[in-house]
């Protein structure tokens, strides 16, 4: 899936990315049902990509509440001391990072082209762009890609298996859940010796990543009669979409649903 940025502040992205999830990943029916609140409820029928939506609702309602008191005013903090330029420069820094979960799944998803440029664009922001704190590559021409183990697994026909809320991290599936614990092992941060450091650099990236989320929150406040529902269906086409490189088949398959089906 390729992203362009050409010349725009990583918040005008992050805005941009999520009214292109509402609008164009989300299919009108299924926005509608999101602001009228009517797609799916506990009280309705289970939804064949969440049974089990009732653990679902207790996750997404704890990591809400932590958000809400911790994480939330952290960032607000973090954006309040942390001038633009150095605020970005932090984003730049843990995004280059994350190249190196992007190559590797380009090379196991067999895109030798995709994974040459983004090896170009992780030594250009290396090396010129200062580790990564300037994006250098992408006024290059070089092109940010988001790659990850399970769209790897999708592009290997792997079901997403149930819609699954995790404590802490919020919205996945259960091949995504997998997905996470192997680039979690890609992550440069989880590989330094010093566990001090090791931690720092994990609450930073997560504060400054939620900085750039601010106003992407405020949008799904407002947008969303049960946030619950929106995040899952957002969450879900999102998904889809990136493991079909932003062009998936007009209708589901039923293998897709369901992971653990005897058939």
């Amino acid at each position: 899936m390729t992203i362009n940025d050409p010349g725009h502040t990583l918040m005008n992205t992050v805005k941009n990315q999520t009214i292109l999830t509402l609008r164009q990943l989300c299919k009108p029916a299924i926005l509608l049902c999101l602001l009228l609140g009517g797609c799916a409820s506990l009280n309705g029928p289970p939804d064949p990509h969440d049974p089990w939506e009732r653990f679902n609702r207790s996750m997404h309602k704890f990591n809400d509440g932590l958000d809400r008191a911790v994480l939330k005013p952290t960032a607000k903090g973090y954006r309040a001391i942390m001038p633009d330029p150095a605020e970005k420069g932090v984003r730049n820094f843990f995004s280059n990072l994350g190249e190196i979960r992007v190559i590797v799944n380009d090379i196991l998803q067999l895109k030798p082209i995709t994974a040459l440029s983004d090896l170009a664009r992780f030594v250009t922001n290396t090396t010129i762009g200062i580790y990564g704190l300037f994006d250098v590559a992408t006024h290059l021409g070089l092109k940010k890609h988001d790659e990850d183990f399970g769209q790897t697994l999708g592009k290997w026909k792997t079901p997403p298996g149930p819609y699954l809320v995790l404590p802490f991290l919020g919205p996945s599936s259960v091949r995504d859940g997998f997905g996470r614990l192997v680039d979690g092992q890609l992550n440069p941060i989880w590989q330094a010796d010093d566990a001090e450091a090791r931690i720092g650099l994990y609450l930073l990236d997560v504060v400054s990543l939620r900085a750039e989320l601010l106003e992407a929150g405020d949008i799904i406040d407002e947008a969303a009669f049960d946030p619950y529902i929106f995040l899952r269906e957002a969450y879900l086409q999102r998904r889809r979409n990136l493991v079909y490189d932003g062009n998936p088949p007009s209708e589901p398959l039923d293998e897709e649903i369901d992971i653990f089906s005897d058939d």
